[in-house]
């Protein structure tokens, strides 16, 4: 690499949670690579431990992501999706390579220029396991963009973190939690959650996932209708009616991370509260920075903590 890499972070979180604005905050840090939505956007294969060619492993990171290019066919793309729309993918969204969507356009505003660069270098990479090719991506990228410290955050990589722990156990972990009532109602409202929920419901009723059917597998009358080529956009957000699917998903999410700690624990560990985030900004971005190693953390912490706006109180029912 042709600058060190001084520091390697990971953000864990069910999604929901203020998690998306931490990382927003971070790209502010001007040393600092805020790589977003980059674990859970090339999960569940990244969990596997196999050796693979850097040509291959490019070949997954410029592909589609089957979930999100269904999000796209029904007009329901996460609001994360920062993509321009003069981009060279922009008239065929379907299309959109995975590591476009959000992980490339939350950095630059021309991330088909950056896409470029990647693909001249990464499959350039030696066979090695995906663990390896993920941290080489990362150093890379934060080399491109003139940084000299990463730090990754995917919404609901509390669902990838036994692998994410074990992959990359010199990494600092972040572990970032929200009150599952308040992270489900989010999430109820939320394309991208309602899909997640969609395919652990029936993963747990009968083990099939609607995005990894094989040709030999039977699938349930009751799953036909949540197939990709035939979910609709009234049928995905019917699944946010009921908040228990959500409050559900928080607890099978949380036991995830919780007994991934308990299992692999991490050398460095910040746990923070979206609560105690909103309470006191400065004190706790403070912190953060201080354990992410910025050079100016409390001065980091003082700009960015006007951004940190508490949520609008929810609307009690009118007395009758």
């Amino acid at each position: 690499m042709d600058t060190p890499i001084t520091g390697r972070s990971i953000i864990i979180s069910n999604g929901r949670c203020g998690s998306t604005l931490l990382s927003d905050l971070i790209h502010e840090e001007p040393g600092t690579l805020s790589a977003q939505e980059f674990f859970m956007s090339v999960a569940p294969w990244a969990r596997s431990a196999e050796v693979i060619s850097g040509a291959e492993y490019w070949a997954v990171l410029a592909s589609p992501k089957a979930e999100l290019a269904t999000l796209f066919r029904i007009g329901l793309p996460p609001k994360e999706v920062r993509y321009p729309a003069t981009g060279r993918w922009a008239d065929r969204l379907t299309e959109l390579p995975r590591i476009l969507a959000i992980t490339l356009s939350k950095l630059t505003a021309d991330p088909d220029a950056l896409f470029d660069q990647l693909a001249e270098r990464v499959p350039q990479f030696p066979d090695q396991p995906v663990t390896q090719h993920h941290r080489d991506f990362l150093d890379l990228l934060a080399v491109l963009t003139g940084k000299t410290r990463w730090v990754e955050r995917s919404g609901g990589s509390s669902h990838v973190a036994p692998y994410l722990l074990k992959g990359f156990p010199d990494c600092k972990i972040v572990y970032l939690t929200r009150s599952w009532e308040d992270t489900a109602r989010s999430m109820s409202r939320h394309s991208s959650f309602q899909l997640l929920q969609l395919r652990v419901e029936f993963l747990g009723k009968c083990g099939l996932d609607p995005f990894r059917i094989e040709d030999d597998q039977a699938v349930p009358e009751a799953l036909l209708p949540y197939l990709p080529d035939r979910l609709t956009p009234d049928a995905l957000r019917e699944r946010g009616q009921d908040l228990r699917r959500y409050l559900g998903l928080c607890a099978f999410m949380s036991s995830q991370a919780d007994q991934a700690l308990r299992d692999v624990p991490p050398a460095h560990l910040l746990r923070m509260s979206y609560e105690d985030l909103v309470a006191d900004p400065v004190a706790e971005l403070t912190g953060l920075g201080r354990f992410l190693d910025f050079p100016d953390p409390s001065g980091w912490a003082e700009r960015m903590a006007p951004r940190v706006v508490a949520p609008a109180p929810r609307k009690l029912p009118a007395a009758v």
